[in-house]
């Protein structure tokens, strides 16, 4: 009899810690279950920190990745594509969960996104694209309808009719977009007439290729940088020449819409929302790193800042841009 107690007694006993411990998980998957969720690893690469657009984005990517309670890793390229493959792969290497880029040469970066894509890292591109490889998101202005804007912009403030230079960076497909962009809407203008493109990726650079712009096109009526530092840099080469070309520019951080604000060459200037692109960087990351599904393209629309006015209302119908600058 004594035994048989003694049974029931380890029993009821054994009954109670297995209810203990069962609800001690429920507890732990309920609501201490976040908090023992797998901290999601992010590895960025962005192409520089020498332009406040990318500052910008790398100051959003930051931010958003406290609001998502993720850990990020910040890599800057310094616009070599050597070095940026190098923090690609040791992203890789370090096993984090997803991969954002800034590439800062479209075709050049495939390969080591080929890489992420084989270990089974999703990627995902912020502002510039990359050419000849999918990846998870791309998240980046509508740079070809930005050109568009600009070109409009440069043809009211030129009665259209002129002769146009371009700045471009050709490594870049964004600015190949936009480049791309501003012609379409340039052709259809018979009187304005684009003479000459030069590259120039940096605020010297551009300087430089304005002023032989000028030089090799003495009737030149306006120059089309393709940031606000080759809208800037051109604008200063103008004044140094006395020249009466215009500038509209791209990217639209506060340097820029204060020289537009100002009596110099720089009459309008496309706005970009870096802080936004970087933002929903994060937010897609941290969607595909928990295994959930985001849009493959998300563009962000982008807006005009012209001189006496500020932001202007701009829509784009039928493949014509809609706006008044003056």
């Amino acid at each position: 009899m004594k035994k048989a107690l003694s049974l029931a007694l380890i029993a009821l006993l054994l009954v109670g810690i297995l209810a203990g411990c069962a609800k001690a998980e429920k507890e732990q998957a309920g609501d201490g279950g976040a908090a023992q969720e797998k901290t999601i690893k992010i590895g960025a690469s962005i192409l520089t920190q020498s332009h406040p657009f990318y500052v910008s984005i790398k100051n959003a990517l930051e931010e958003e990745a406290k609001k998502q309670n993720a850990e990020i890793d910040i890599a800057v390229a310094d616009q070599d594509l050597n070095r940026q493959i190098s923090q690609i792969e040791d992203f890789i290497n370090k096993g984090v969960d997803v991969i954002i880029i800034t590439p800062v040469d479209s075709d050049g970066v495939k390969g080591a996104i080929m890489k992420a894509k084989d270990a089974k890292i999703p990627v995902v591109t912020v502002d510039i694209k990359a050419n000849g490889v999918e990846v998870d998101s791309h998240i980046a202005t509508d740079n070809f309808t930005g050109g568009m804007i600009a070109a409009e912009a440069m043809a009211q403030y030129l009665d259209k009719k002129g002769e146009i230079g371009l700045i471009t960076y050709p490594e870049v497909q964004s600015v190949r977009d936009r480049i791309d962009g501003f012609k379409k809407i340039a052709a259809t203008y018979p009187d304005l007439k684009i003479v000459t493109e030069l590259p120039g990726r940096t605020r010297e650079e551009a300087k430089k290729a304005s002023e032989d712009m000028l030089t090799s096109n003495p009737n030149l009526n306006g120059i089309f940088g393709f940031g606000d530092d080759m809208a800037i840099a051109a604008t200063t080469a103008i004044a140094e020449r006395g020249s009466k070309a215009i500038v509209v520019g791209f990217d639209g951080l506060e340097e820029a819409r204060k020289s537009v604000d100002q009596d110099n060459a720089f009459k309008a200037v496309v706005v970009q929302y870096p802080d936004k692109m970087g933002s929903l960087g994060v937010i897609n990351a941290v969607k595909l790193a928990k295994g959930e599904t985001v849009e493959k393209e998300v563009p962000v629309t982008p807006g005009l800042y012209v001189n006496g006015k500020g932001f202007v209302d701009v829509k784009v119908e039928n493949d014509k841009v809609i706006t008044s600058v003056k």
